[in-house]
């Protein structure tokens, strides 16, 4: 079974650099999604209050806990703070309705699901709800704004933002990594369910780019491993989700090969700046964080 690495955080806590996502994982499924990762060697989960799936994710975690396989102090398991509960007076209860869903007594990370309020997060912290905090889809305005909070006790120790081939997200990740913080890549697999693939018969699925086939038939890989081995060599933390065990167990085989210089650039060079996770519905809110640069 793979080791795998570890990402140090500026506070000293440490993350997985490879963990399961649980993004439109459906009901009655991710639950079993889960139990076969850790069965197979993942100890990083990725959930959230809003994918609606706490509940299933914190039963298989439960499961493999007493089935042997883990300890709780075995797994990093990350959550995040939805926007209906920005409120200074409501982020202690959403905390208090994840850990409930999960079963857990405290997560190891909790993010900002976007980009709103964080100071009353800290007190999360504080309380031990939490081990660390952090932030998902803010800019570098944004970040830097928040950096420079008076009093902030506690800088966040991840931004996790939509990162892969056909969005490298450069500028943003240099920025982050000037400033301390660790970069957690969502979607790092592309989003092939997007309708910009359906509609546009030139907009290729990172699947059939044939460069990254060659790679693949190269190294004996799937180009998912190719993609995945390319996210980690960035120094990014992966995601991939998956309901399907066979493919988590794929997905998971990444550590033992390694990418030339020139075969990450190739890989690089697939970039269209093309952001499928745009979440359009809040372009018109203040803290909207595409509308700059990076």
């Amino acid at each position: 079974m793979a080791a795998v690495p570890v990402l140090k955080f500026s506070n000293g806590k440490s993350m997985p650099v490879f963990g399961l996502g649980t993004w439109q994982s459906p009901k009655g499924e991710v639950a079993e999604a889960v139990k076969a990762a850790i069965a197979c060697g993942y100890r990083h989960i990725d959930c959230a209050w809003a994918y609606g799936n706490e509940a299933e994710v914190g039963q298989a975690i439960k499961a493999k806990i007493d089935d042997g396989t883990v300890k709780r102090e075995d797994l990093f398991i990350t959550t995040k703070l939805w926007n209906t509960f920005h409120r200074p007076d409501l982020v202690e209860g959403a905390m208090k309705d994840s850990l409930e869903r999960l079963g857990l007594s405290y997560v190891d990370l909790y993010l900002m699901h976007w980009p709103v309020a964080f100071k009353e997060m800290e007190l999360l912290v504080e309380k031990g709800f939490t081990k660390s905090i952090g932030v998902s889809n803010f800019n570098s305005e944004q970040l830097q704004r928040l950096l420079q909070t008076e009093g902030l006790k506690y800088a966040p120790v991840t931004n996790q933002v939509e990162v892969n081939p056909y969005i490298l997200n450069n500028k943003l990740i240099s920025f982050c990594r000037e400033k301390g913080i660790a970069i957690t890549a969502y979607s790092p697999l592309g989003s092939s369910d997007h309708p910009a693939f359906r509609s546009d018969a030139a907009f290729r699925r990172l699947f059939d780019e044939p460069s990254l086939q060659e790679l693949g038939k190269k190294y004996g890989k799937t180009v998912a491993q190719v993609v995945l081995r390319w996210g980690l060599q960035r120094d990014t933390i992966v995601i991939p989700k998956s309901v399907t065990p066979s493919r988590i167990k794929e997905n998971f085989q990444v550590f033992d090969f390694q990418l030339t210089e020139e075969e990450m650039n190739v890989v690089s060079a697939l970039d269209r700046n093309f952001r499928a996770c745009a979440f359009d519905v809040t372009s018109k809110s203040q803290y909207y964080p595409f509308h700059i640069e990076f």
